[in-house]
């Protein structure tokens, strides 16, 4: 696509490695995820977002190209896997076909990485109002208000 030259390219897939091994010197825990999606689904994706005037803006150059060159992005990140897969930050693969699913699967495989303990909410009274005394809130008319485009839009 032309975003960087192919020494660009071989220098970022040697410096990734060594900035990952600093950061997680330096204590950051680094969890990298990539969301696998079959050649099927992510033709339907794209083919629904044409249709779906909220979803449209999701469609950008790169990702239209991107189904010409499925084959090269693929390569792409196999090589960037092979590069950046280290022990001390490796790559998950989450099966993404089914998005809610995959969801679960990456905050249950999140939460398992990160040590933590489970923290009990404290109990949070809400106060009763105290009854008005001489406050009068003005008629809305005197106020902007944002046009209620979301009525019009349907489910």
């Amino acid at each position: 696509m032309g975003y960087s030259s192919d020494d660009e390219y071989q220098l970022f897939l040697q410096q990734v490695p060594v900035v990952e091994r600093l950061l997680v010197d330096d204590g950051i825990i680094l969890v990298k995820y990539w969301f696998s999606v079959s050649d099927e689904v992510q033709q339907k994706r794209f083919a629904s977002r044409v249709e779906d005037p909220l979803r449209r803006w999701k469609l950008s150059p790169t990702d239209l190209e991107s189904i010409r060159r499925w084959e090269d992005y693929s390569r792409a990140k196999d090589i960037m896997f092979a590069a950046t897969d280290l022990p001390e930050s490796p790559w998950w693969t989450i099966e993404s076909d089914d998005k809610r699913a995959s969801r679960i699967n990456v905050i249950s495989h999140l939460l398992s990485e990160i040590r933590h303990e489970r923290a009990e909410p404290d109990t949070v009274a809400i106060p009763d109002r105290p009854p008005v005394t001489d406050y009068q809130r003005p008629p809305r008319e005197q106020h902007r208000h944002v046009p209620d485009v979301a009525s019009r839009l349907g489910s």
